[in-house]
């Protein structure tokens, strides 16, 4: 994963006219220079915070500091560099005041069948969110680069980085994951490359032990997209549709469904179907949904029909992890707020 933003890839230098023009106060001049690092340096922000509401407002604070504090940037290291140093200083200021964000799983155990009473959303949690991924695939980046981007945002990996102190979590991503050395990781944490390393060593320990040996973007390219679509769409039809056998042929024996912002989960097919059956099913009025990707991954945006409203509302962006040619996670985002960050709709006719 270490070549996903590298740091050995193609970055113009800035001219010295734009700095100086920078340096005058020429706001225009510092948007040119930024530009082609924004992409990339929100992907961080998401990875370091797990939300891409706090990622945008990361970002866009990283670079009002890096505005204002353009006078210290020399020209001797790269203006990536010195940007990435400002907004991980930026993310782990604002860890401090937030803490992690965490899914279902990480409350306690599963429920064996559907919880009809008492899951209600809990708003005082701080949960991991969706990203919308296909900024990733624009740009000149080869196809590579691409797929490493998308697996730098998997769900798994982003989840499991939450389990991660601050410092750590900073060390892994602009090591593995953006090509810094420890030198250059020191001084833009001012630390040292002894605790550089220390530090990478427990990160990589803790993310092994949480992220499955295959990553997403591993299985997908092993399967045909039409198959893909394929199994996506029939996930989403038989739930519309409420055909449960259809489903139940979709899923892995060990497949989980979680939904945050509701703390219950399911784990095992039994769990899942039963859920499944009587909540999505039977208990809701009809759904309408759209096709998408989040997180490097196959996603559907759910439109659930609200009859006040006289059309399909905006309701959940639900994530699939995929194992082999089956459906072994289900992750529903719950909330028409994260309809905007994916450019969707929020109601269908």
């Amino acid at each position: 994963m270490s070549e996903v933003f590298s740091a050995r890839s193609a970055e113009p230098a800035p001219e010295n006219a734009d700095l100086a023009r920078v340096r005058d106060g020429d706001e225009t001049a510092f948007a040119h220079l930024v530009a082609p690092l924004q992409r990339e340096l929100h992907a961080h922000c998401y990875q370091m915070l797990g939300s891409t509401h706090d990622a945008d407002d990361a970002l866009q604070d990283a670079l009002l500091r890096a505005w204002r504090g353009l006078a210290r940037f020399e020209g001797r290291g790269s203006l990536r560099s010195w940007l990435y140093t400002t907004t991980t200083r930026t993310c782990l200021d604002i860890l401090k005041a937030r803490g992690r964000r965490v899914l279902p799983v990480d409350f306690g155990p599963s429920s064996d069948h559907a919880v009809l009473d008492g899951n209600v959303p809990l708003t005082e949690v701080g949960w991991l969110g969706p990203y919308a991924d296909t900024d990733l695939m624009d740009g000149p980046a080869s196809p590579h680069a691409r797929y490493e981007r998308r697996e730098a945002v998997e769900l798994a990996f982003v989840a499991a980085l939450q389990h991660l102190p601050g410092n750590q979590r900073a060390v892994l991503l602009l090591f593995d994951v953006l090509g810094f050395s420890a030198v250059e990781i020191a001084a833009m944490m001012d630390t040292s490359t002894t605790s550089v390393n220390s530090a990478l060593a427990r990160a990589r320990k803790t993310v092994k032990e949480k992220v499955p040996p295959r990553t997403q973007q591993q299985t997908l390219r092993k399967i045909d997209d039409a198959r893909v679509r394929e199994i996506v769409g029939g996930y989403a039809d038989a739930l519309a549709g409420g055909d449960i056998d259809a489903l139940v042929a979709l899923l892995t024996e060990d497949v989980t469904w979680s939904m945050p912002p509701l703390p219950h989960w399911y784990h095992g097919i039994t769990a899942v179907a039963d859920f499944a059956w009587q909540v999505p099913m039977t208990r809701c009025p009809t759904w309408r949904y759209l096709l998408t990707s989040a997180n490097g991954q196959p996603a559907v945006a759910f439109y659930l029909r609200d009859d006040a409203a006289g059309s399909h509302v905006a309701w959940s962006i639900t994530v699939l992890t995929l194992r082999g040619e089956r459906i072994a996670e289900l992750t529903s985002f719950l909330g028409a707020e994260h309809f905007v960050c994916f450019g969707l709709p929020a109601r269908l006719s």
